[in-house]
């Protein structure tokens, strides 16, 4: 067994243009090495198409805040960076994932964590599992950065890191094992905001 600290990981959030299927306006990834959460990079992108109102109404992004960001081709190689050699980890893992395999064609991470389904298995007593219920339960929202707001990808994703650092320490009487840990990719909602 594998003390899950040993391993690196990179928190992904991704939110969309609210088109199907989804296209990335905004990403953001942060690392946990040897259970140290770190810094989000977080990255505005131009979609496609533009962003829906829905979209905007959800996650604040504008069509004029991403007009002049970089296409995703342009920041591939970057993001691609960031994300090598390392475990995944997401809330509802299957759409971040979906999304970022149709932006870097051939990427498949070394495993998938879906902290989605390892809050249903190891907090079974929450009302709910959504991101923004469980960061309200577990306090897992303080002392973030300035700006910070639910639905943009750093929140999102700074957020996503401490509830997996809290599920892998602290849900249980014993921190757990990576292969404990390790559940596969969530339940896939093709919806992305």
């Amino acid at each position: 067994m594998t003390a899950w600290s040993e391993r690196r990981y990179v928190v992904v959030d991704v939110e969309g243009n609210g088109h199907q299927p989804p296209d990335l306006v905004e990403l953001a990834v942060v690392t946990v090495e040897r259970g140290v959460i770190g810094q989000p990079v977080v990255w505005l992108v131009r979609p496609d198409q533009p962003i829906s109102p829905m979209a905007r109404r959800i996650h604040g992004i504008s069509n004029d805040m991403v007009a002049s960001a970089p296409a995703f081709a342009e920041l591939a190689i970057d993001v691609a960076a960031h994300l090598d050699q390392s475990v995944m980890v997401a809330h509802n893992a299957g759409v971040d994932l979906g999304v970022l395999q149709r932006k870097l064609p051939g990427f498949t991470p070394d495993a998938v964590i879906d902290t989605l389904r390892l809050a249903r298995r190891l907090l079974p007593d929450q009302p709910n599992h959504r991101l923004g219920s469980l960061a309200t339960a577990l306090g897992l929202g303080r002392d973030l950065p300035p700006g910070s707001r639910p639905h943009r990808a750093g929140y999102d994703a700074l957020v996503t890191a401490r509830l997996f650092v809290y599920l892998a320490g602290s849900a249980s009487s014993s921190s757990l094992s990576f292969e404990a840990l390790r559940d596969g990719v969530g339940d896939g909602d093709a919806t992305l905001f």
